[in-house]
């Protein structure tokens, strides 16, 4: 490969909440390990990979000039969108006026969800539930109604449309949030799904905010289908929220878009997130973004790819075949696992809590599920050196996962 993948980076005392905040944030971080075990972080959704060296180059060429004041995005920014999205993802249409800046897609979100709501409303997302929609919908006063995924008989997480239907219709709710590809679950939604539930969502005239920040880790051949390309209507009813901070590592530099075609919708989020004059762009993340989506990120992409592909694919096999009553669907996106434990934990006389102390003293720092709305799950982080996924799978059979 043409990027280093395999190198060990040590991350401590350079920010690294993966690392440093092992044993310093109750009931969220994992605990510290035992004496003789280093961390392995497969926590927190940040990769332990060195980014693409394109993003360095041109945060440093721009820090070398020694004036940081106002500014506006350049061309060269939003062209550098429009063609990532053109290429990777078959966007048309897209113009600079679709696309406006978030300072993180939650942000975006609850931007977009106040434009179209009231306080206290009914907004309906799939679960498992990423921890952020969770917090984000319960902080700003509205009311989460989850309609459960559903696993089918070949093991793949599937939306449950009846479920869907009974309670848009019951509950009167007219606002959604779509996360595509899914997380924790790593599906990665066909066009057909897209297709039925957007039909849903306009029957019950349903605003959509469709979280993508995944949609760049596409593993094992997959592909990623925008939620507003998959019908006319689609692209008028959904706000889209991306970023380039999950796909090239750069969360601790701030910096997501937001893309939506309807003029009305637009301009409201626009007004709306202007209002506390607190979602103004970094600088430096415009130039990452930039260096991020020059020639050599679409390379360094490809090969993250298929990395995480390779990780993915070793973790659900090693999984299958060495964990009697450890369940697990593959990811088809992100680089996350969600793992259920329950038929373990029943066969062993354990609980989840047990099982991901276990886990935690031996330096493998998975994640509590049940903050993801999965009774018996722990949420597993990939993304990291192959020899790091090894070692960790090495100590789950030895000292975890013991028959």
């Amino acid at each position: 490969m043409k990027y280093d993948f395999t190198s060990i980076i040590d991350r401590r005392g350079k920010d690294a909440m993966a690392i440093d905040g092992i044993g310093n944030m109750p009931g969220f971080a994992p605990t510290a390990p035992k004496e003789g075990f280093d961390i392995i972080p497969m926590w927190v959704a940040d990769m332990n990979f060195a980014t693409v060296p394109t993003i360095s180059e041109a945060i440093i060429a721009r820090a070398k000039h020694p004036a940081f004041g106002y500014f506006q995005p350049t061309e060269e920014y939003f062209a550098s969108i429009i063609k990532w999205q053109e290429t990777r993802n078959g966007v048309t249409g897209l113009s600079k006026e679709c696309i406006g800046y978030e300072n993180g897609v939650l942000g975006g979100v609850i931007s977009a969800l106040n434009c179209v709501c009231s306080r206290g409303d009914r907004v309906l997302v799939h679960s498992p539930t990423y921890v952020g929609f969770t917090m984000s919908l319960k902080k700003n006063g509205y009311r989460m109604v989850r309609s459960p995924l559903k696993l089918d008989e070949t093991g793949v997480w599937r939306m449950d449309f009846e479920d869907m239907e009974r309670k848009l219709s019951e509950k009167k709710i007219h606002a959604a949030i779509l996360c595509s590809p899914h997380n924790p679950s790593g599906r990665v939604w066909e066009r057909w799904e897209l297709e039925t539930c957007m039909k849903l969502f306009k029957k019950y005239d349903v605003y959509v905010i469709s979280d993508e920040i995944w949609s760049d880790l596409i593993l094992n051949g997959h592909k990623h289908i925008p939620t507003q390309m998959v019908s006319a209507d689609a692209r008028q009813r959904t706000a889209a929220v991306y970023a380039p901070s999950k796909t090239f590592n750069l969360a601790g530099l701030i910096g997501s878009y937001h893309i939506i075609y309807n003029t009305w919708w637009r301009d409201r989020v626009e007004r709306e997130a202007s209002l506390s004059h607190y979602n103004d762009m970094n600088v430096l993340s415009m130039h990452a973004l930039i260096g991020a989506y020059k020639p050599e990120g679409y390379e360094w992409v490809d090969e993250l790819c298929a990395v995480l592909s390779q990780n993915i694919n070793y973790a659900c096999d090693f999984i299958h075949e060495h964990f009697s009553g450890v369940e697990v669907s593959k990811a088809e996106g992100t680089y996350m696992l969600f793992i259920d434990c329950a038929k373990w934990c029943e066969a062993h006389g354990k609980t989840l809590g047990e099982v991901e102390q276990a886990c935690w003293d031996v330096g493998v720092a998975v994640q509590d599920g049940r903050m993801f709305h999965g009774s018996s799950h722990i949420r597993m982080n990939l993304a990291l050196p192959f020899s790091r996924v090894q070692e960790a799978f090495r100590r789950l059979e030895q000292y975890v996962f013991v028959e």
